[in-house]
């Protein structure tokens, strides 16, 4: 039985009406200042007519078939790494970098250059991370 204008709307109407509104936004149909307009009176709305007109002049949107948005995540798996290789990656490079800060204070406040000790640190974690990268299983598992 088809929905008649004058039959009352449920939240979760209400609801997939917010939706819609928030993808017509998004691509850039309706301003934020039109949808904040259109979603308070779609919390006002008690029948289904009263939905309609609130997406009357928009198209029609399938919130089912929608695309896939890029992520964050996305430019790890383009370059084919394994985000715990990364983030190993970016440990690795924090850890070196405050050594090596920690270092340099040391060298500037003994007035002379100290032995280079962060090698000992960066080097065979270094390593190790390496050959994990080249030739361990780091690629992204397929969900």
């Amino acid at each position: 039985m088809a929905n008649s204008p004058e039959m009352r709307a449920s939240d979760g109407d209400r609801d997939r009406v917010a939706a819609i509104l928030r993808e017509h936004t998004a691509q850039g149909r309706i301003t934020m200042d039109e949808f904040n307009e259109r979603l308070e009176a779609l919390y006002k709305t008690k029948t289904y007519g009263e939905l309609a007109k609130l997406t009357a002049d928009l198209p029609e949107v399938d919130l089912r078939h929608l695309p896939v948005k890029a992520t964050a995540a996305d430019p790890a798996k383009k370059q084919g790494m394994h985000p715990g290789m990364r983030a190993a990656w970016a440990a690795w490079a924090a850890a070196s970098g405050i050594n090596w800060v920690i270092w340099l204070i040391i060298s500037i406040t003994s007035g002379d250059l100290v032995y280079p000790w962060p090698l000992w640190v960066m080097g065979p974690w270094g390593m190790i991370l390496l050959m994990s990268t080249i030739f361990g299983d780091n690629k992204p598992k397929n969900a």
